[in-house]
């Protein structure tokens, strides 16, 4: 009785581990913010606030559009970050 116990916790164990593990390879990629980031902002006339504003659209939506302004479309959900004002948060 108790080795089939021991069986049964043991294949659960197992399972819950095989779960975890193809959990973490289906995970959405991280980009490099900093690196995307400093891309966004190369022509900014506040490269620092730029940047700041950049790094946490990019932590939030795991994206940032390319070039240095507009292609909003490439990542909506930088397009729709608001300031508390109702204004556009994301360079």
């Amino acid at each position: 009785m108790a080795i089939s116990k021991f069986i049964i916790a043991s294949l659960l164990i197992s399972l819950l581990l095989l779960q975890f593990a193809e959990a973490d390879e289906t995970g959405a990629k991280q980009i490099d913010c900093g690196a995307a980031c400093d891309v966004r902002c190369s022509k900014s006339s506040r490269p620092n606030l730029c940047k700041r504003a950049c790094g946490t659209c990019c932590a939030r939506c795991n994206c940032v559009p390319p070039g240095t302004s507009g292609n909003y479309e490439a990542c909506p959900c930088y397009a729709n970050e608001t300031t508390h004002g109702g204004k556009p948060k994301c360079p």
